[in-house]
């Protein structure tokens, strides 16, 4: 019974950091096609699959547990749908 109350607090503990580690993989999906799509401007020409992309990873996210991360991650989503919005395109 002993080793069953261990797997399963081990369990709970890899579910609470895998949350946080989902949303801080996210977090630096996005930074990463902010900085490709910046590269693209400045290049003069955006690529729509790139868009479609960012659109897509918006859309993509799943909450996580720690409340400071997801701040985080919702400053550079909002970040990530103004650039959106000022190339025409808006996520949902």
């Amino acid at each position: 019974m002993t080793s069953l109350s261990a797997v399963l607090a081990l369990q709970s503990v890899e579910d609470a950091t895998s949350g946080r580690k989902r949303a801080l993989r996210h977090g630096n999906d996005l930074l990463d096609a902010l900085e490709n799509l910046k590269v693209e401007l400045l290049g003069g020409k955006v690529a729509a699959d790139r868009l479609e992309r960012l659109m897509a990873m918006l859309k993509s996210r799943r909450p996580g547990d720690d409340a400071d991360v997801e701040a985080v991650v919702d400053e550079i989503e909002l970040r990530a749908r103004v650039e959106l919005a000022k190339l025409g395109r808006f996520a949902d």
